[in-house]
């Protein structure tokens, strides 16, 4: 820290969350990809004054302590069917998006841009925030976002501002003072792949299994077929669907196998259960555990609420769920990515240089190859679902595995 400069010389210690960019009075830092696809600053050292403000503004080298608070925890399913239906979980993030819109505000959240690319954006009307639902599972390009926010919330606008835990935290570190008119809101995350492998899997499942036709929507958590317990990616075109799921798309595979994520996911410093944000919201698949009322497979949110002001939040839309309050260490019980790191996957070096080097097709098939194995457990994964035996056994081999 003694240059007064970001540099980034192990990539363990830089999120990409753009705070070092966004702060730089001189507008000399620039996001560019590295050769695995993941965004990090790269500084004009002939403009750079030796300010500082970047390092101060940086969340990993500024590090916030846990400290303990009293929390409150929900379980909410949105009593509207479509939103729920559109939403990854149970839809918490669009009512909380609603009141801050009926507010007048501005609504800032991950969606594609019209390559399906995953970018950060703003929206100002309720119509627009279908955009938001549905899981991105790549690392969001948040652009100017941070300097788009801070534009508004001087403005007195109401500012909703949604995203991975290291964004939020980069965020209110670039921000560096309190907003009464912000909220926040964090989803639990498991850590951030690479745009690159995204583009170069959109291109494969684009020409070889969509016959190149124009795409008309895609969903990496669609739940419309085979239900909330046993989501799929899902990749409509015009001519022909693409619907496969965790156990055999190969994008999918990658992720949960811990090939395809960034540095410093495998040492995380924002996981944790004592946030900096508003709201962290995130999955229950164990809704039953809870409550049967509430488990009707079409996806159930869990919301953790960190302050009085979140509190007021959701007191104002709670008539919009179904919901269960249940004592916050409950909800976090056995959420691993709350507060661990993935582990690095021992192929991932030589994945990242094979993406470079050989053609997606040979790529994909060389990682991800459609076996006997892989057919099998992907006809009787959509036998089961198809039967509502999917859930059940899902079960048991949870309690099994927990013994």
């Amino acid at each position: 820290m003694g240059e007064k400069m970001i540099q980034i010389k192990n990539k363990v210690n830089c999120c990409g969350c753009t705070a070092c960019m966004s702060i730089c009075p001189k507008k000399c830092i620039e996001m560019k990809p590295d050769e695995e696809g993941f965004l990090y600053p790269d500084i004009d050292k002939i403009e750079c004054t030796r300010c500082g403000l970047c390092e101060k503004a940086c969340p990993i080298l500024n590090r916030i302590e846990e400290k303990r608070f009293d929390q409150k925890a929900f379980l909410v399913n949105n009593k509207n069917d479509k939103i729920r239906q559109e939403s990854t979980s149970g839809g918490a993030f669009t009512a909380i998006a609603e009141y801050v819109i009926e507010k007048n505000g501005i609504v800032f959240g991950a969606t594609f841009d019209d390559e399906y690319n995953v970018i950060h954006k703003h929206v100002n009307k309720k119509e627009e925030l279908h955009i938001f639902r549905n899981s991105k599972y790549v690392q969001s390009d948040l652009k100017n976002c941070f300097k788009e926010a801070k534009e508004y919330l001087d403005k007195g606008t109401y500012v909703c501002f949604s995203g991975t835990p290291c964004q939020i935290e980069g965020l209110i570190s670039f921000l560096d003072e309190k907003y009464s008119n912000l909220i926040t809101v964090d989803i639990v995350c498991h850590a951030v792949p690479s745009p690159l492998v995204w583009k170069k899997y959109f291109k494969y499942i684009k020409k070889e299994k969509l016959n190149d036709s124009k795409i008309e929507s895609i969903s990496f958590r669609d739940k419309s077929k085979y239900g909330y317990k046993y989501s799929t990616m899902t990749i409509v075109a015009e001519e022909r669907e693409y619907r496969e799921g965790v156990e055999t798309d190969p994008y999918l595979r990658a992720f949960f196998k811990d090939l395809s994520d960034r540095p410093a996911c495998y040492e995380c410093c924002f996981k944790k259960q004592y946030r900096v944000s508003d709201f962290t919201i995130w999955d229950c698949f164990i809704t039953e555990e809870f409550d049967e009322k509430l488990d009707d497979d079409k996806g159930t949110t869990r919301v953790l609420i960190h302050n009085e002001k979140a509190e007021k939040v959701f007191e104002n839309i709670k008539h919009k769920f179904d919901y269960l309050e249940v004592p916050p260490e409950k909800l976090v019980n056995g959420v691993r990515e709350m507060r661990s790191s993935v582990n690095m996957n021992v192929k991932r070096k030589q994945f990242f240089y094979d993406i470079n080097n050989i053609s997606e097709k040979e790529f994909f098939n060389k990682y991800f190859p459609d076996s006997i194995k892989v057919k099998t457990e992907r006809t009787i994964r959509k036998t089961l679902a198809n039967t509502n035996l999917y859930k059940k056994i899902k079960k048991i081999a949870k309690k099994i595995l927990r013994k």
